[in-house]
């Protein structure tokens, strides 16, 4: 099955919108978070440059983020590009293993390869294999205990679609069940 950027959005849209007004929007050079403002109704997710890898990264940290984080542009976390030294870099790896190890998730759900992200072109030594070995194991681990409540009904919505077969309005309804029960059981 074609991986169509429209597909994986209207997942998003379908699973997030009614609940957590939220959407998901092809961006630009860079991805960013954008809470509801004056100007704009709904949160969006933003992914960078049409790449469906973008999408499912950006919505590993939307999954992530807390209810307090989400009124925050770009979550309220710092974020330094390319260039950055080893001290940096390794912050940086440490905040990225758990968005990456949902990416790693959401990408099996779709059939597809996944690479991790050091995302630093800059003139350190990056142990590249060292951070895809934290990540397969967060990823493992999270899937074990169980994912975050969104993750786990966009990855099952993700599934459903790509690895199963079913329509978009039939993966949106698991998704949103498994969101109905998630906050059910949250509750009791």
């Amino acid at each position: 099955m074609p991986h169509r950027l429209e597909d994986v959005i209207a997942l998003f849209d379908g699973l997030f919108y009614p609940s957590y007004q939220t959407r998901l929007v092809r961006g630009g050079d860079e991805p960013l978070y954008l809470p509801a403002d004056a100007d704009c109704e709904h949160h969006r997710v933003i992914f960078a440059r049409g790449f469906f890898a973008s999408v499912l990264h950006e919505v590993s940290h939307w999954c992530i983020a807390g209810a307090q984080r989400r009124k925050l542009e770009d979550y309220g976390y710092w974020y330094l590009p390319d260039g950055r030294d080893s001290m940096q870099q390794q912050a940086f790896e440490a905040v990225e293993v758990a968005p990456q190890a949902l990416e790693l998730l959401f990408s099996r759900a779709c059939g597809l390869p996944f690479n991790v992200s050091v995302d630093n072109l800059g003139d350190v030594t990056v142990d590249r294999e060292g951070f895809r070995t934290r990540v397969e194991a967060r990823a493992t681990r999270v899937d074990a205990q169980g994912l975050p409540e969104r993750a786990r009904a966009f990855r099952d919505a993700l599934q459903a679609f790509y690895l199963e077969g079913q329509s978009l309005p039939a993966a949106i309804t698991l998704g949103r069940r498994r969101l109905a029960k998630l906050c059910e059981h949250d509750t009791a």
